[in-house]
């Protein structure tokens, strides 16, 4: 697939004109990471923004003491690190690959000059970021006023809406996800989160095998977070 066809499956690029993506297919470079690379860290100058072309990244905040925050999974598609470039500030959380992962990534002056030209482009990219920005209320909430048990179920809810596809016994999410990793988009303990999985996989709400979550009954578990 070439850059531009990659560009207009895009949603905040979906509605330029073929010439357009053209254009901005020639701006991009292609950059690859090894499974556990940091991209780029909380605090780094932003230059630049990526398209995540192939593999899979974590959007996370961490502490000096090690604790872990995913704020969100990225997959092929999705576009990234693009706030620093709207606001020149320094990054606002780390970008580390989950894979080996291939991306696109697009110059600051390149694409602040992209969007002057297209303000379409630049409406969509603000409610792209808004997503982020509800995405991290809701955890702020949800870490505040909601137990261990309702969180981890929110979350697998929500994963569910986003990546979920029709499975032989019930909706299976996409991307496999250790413990660690569901612990940290849920912001609990890993302790927590293997307690309250095992315990909805006795009741036969969900299964969990090497990763894959698959929702048995997701009626049921609405109920749950309710």
């Amino acid at each position: 697939m070439s850059y531009a066809q990659l560009l207009s499956n895009i949603s905040i690029f979906e509605n330029l004109q073929s010439e357009e993506l053209e254009h901005l297919s020639t701006l991009l470079r292609s950059r690859r990471y090894a499974k556990g690379e940091v991209i780029f860290h909380q605090g780094d100058v932003g230059t630049a923004l990526f398209i995540l072309r192939k593999g899979q990244v974590n959007i996370r905040l961490s502490s000096e003491d090690g604790k872990e925050v995913i704020l969100a999974l990225l997959d092929r598609g999705d576009v990234f690190g693009e706030l620093a470039l709207l606001d020149d500030e320094p990054r606002s959380t780390d970008a580390v690959a989950r894979e080996e992962v291939d991306l696109l990534s697009l110059q600051r002056e390149d694409f602040r000059k992209f969007l002057e030209a297209r303000p379409q482009v630049a409406m969509r990219l603000l409610s792209a970021l808004s997503r982020l920005v509800r995405r991290v209320t809701q955890l702020v909430h949800d870490t505040t006023f909601l137990d261990a048990r309702t969180r981890l179920v929110r979350v697998l809810l929500e994963l569910a809406e986003n990546q979920g596809r029709p499975g032989a016994e019930g909706v299976v999410i996409a991307q496999k996800l250790t413990q660690t990793e569901l612990a940290n988009l849920c912001g609990l303990t890993r302790e927590s989160t293997n307690k309250w999985l095992r315990f909805y996989v006795r009741e036969g709400l969900l299964s969990y095998e090497g990763g894959q979550i698959t929702l048995v009954k997701p009626e049921r578990l609405g109920q749950e977070a309710e």
